[in-house]
């Protein structure tokens, strides 16, 4: 006869642990499944119409190496790497095929244990694919729509990867940024996201701002292991293409906002002059030929953010 098995489930924030209780036995707790962490963006994938055109923009005007043809001309989509640092890229594909398509692949994050991570998501209930391999580059990753409806990749570099052959190479010192320090991503139901990011995966609330006060247009969610966060745009509809690649963005970092404003100048974009947001920090808008905004901005508040205390980490 075959033993009747019970399964009850406890669900955390950080881990999920099973309990088998067998009828006619004793139960019996297994080992908690805990979330890998979760370290900061790896890369953001954009969609171009003109290779040509992106790459003055991101090689010339913000000043990032390019990786050789070699080293990615691999997988189904054919992507120009632009390295910002030794962990993240700018990664753009010239496959844009109508005016009013979404420009925005995929943002990805960094973990330690990609298969780890896979495995933690199914306890939660999460869809995602089956088999782990190792992706085109060399490295262990796997997508998944989140709830807003955007691939989201994430990501272990494993050695002899793209990356990590190319660990201190093509650092440009032309670079006008050294670290994308956000993303951002429109957002229709900020109840499935919070309960995917923050429930699921760990991140945390570091600011909350809107257009006036008594509003809240943006979410900042830092990645639990790290100072990157992800930014929810909320209360856009129908958006133009324009609109659109204002929403789904992404910031480079910078120290100095008027430094990065001339060196930008000085290679012949011509944007308009930084201005201090809504959250007390200095930025400057950026697009590029297809319209998907950069956001250069300075590390810290220099005026005090509107709508929330900004909780920043050591």
């Amino acid at each position: 006869m075959k033993t009747k098995l019970i399964v009850a489930v406890m669900v955390t924030a950080a881990s999920i642990v099973v309990t088998a209780v067998i009828l006619n036995g004793t139960p019996q707790a297994q080992p908690a499944v805990s979330r890998p962490p979760i370290l900061g963006i790896a890369h953001v994938a954009l969609r171009v119409k003109d290779a040509a055109e992106a790459r003055n923009f991101f090689g010339h005007i913000l000043g990032f190496d390019e990786l050789p043809f070699e080293e990615t001309a691999k997988g189904k989509m054919r992507y120009t790497y632009f390295k910002v640092n030794d962990n993240q890229y700018i990664k753009t594909s010239p496959t844009l095929s109508s005016p009013t398509e979404d420009r925005l692949i995929d943002i990805a994050f960094r973990t330690t244990d990609a298969r780890g991570l896979r495995q933690y998501l199914a306890t939660h209930g999460v869809s995602i694919p089956g088999e782990l391999h190792k992706d085109p580059e060399g490295d262990l990753s796997f997508s998944l729509q989140d709830p807003a409806g955007h691939t989201v990749e994430f990501i272990q570099y494993m050695p002899g990867s793209v990356e990590s052959r190319n660990f201190g190479k093509f650092l440009s010192p032309k670079r006008a940024s050294k670290q994308i320090i956000h993303a951002g991503e429109t957002v229709q139901d900020r109840t499935a996201a919070d309960a995917f990011y923050r429930g699921i995966l760990g991140y945390r609330v570091m600011w909350y701002g809107g257009m006036t006060d008594n509003r809240t247009d943006w979410v900042d969610m830092e990645v639990p292991n790290g100072t990157n966060w992800l930014e929810f745009m909320l209360n856009v509809h129908n958006p133009s293409p324009r609109t659109l690649g204002v929403m789904n963005h992404f910031s480079l970092g910078v120290k100095d906002i008027q430094r990065a404003f001339a060196t930008v100048k000085a290679r012949g974009y011509n944007p308009a002059k930084p201005q201090i947001g809504r959250d007390g920090k200095w930025q400057l808008n950026l697009y590029d030929p297809d319209l998907t905004r950069v956001e250069v901005m300075e590390f810290k508040p220099v005026r005090k953010p509107c709508c929330s205390p900004m909780i920043l980490k050591p």
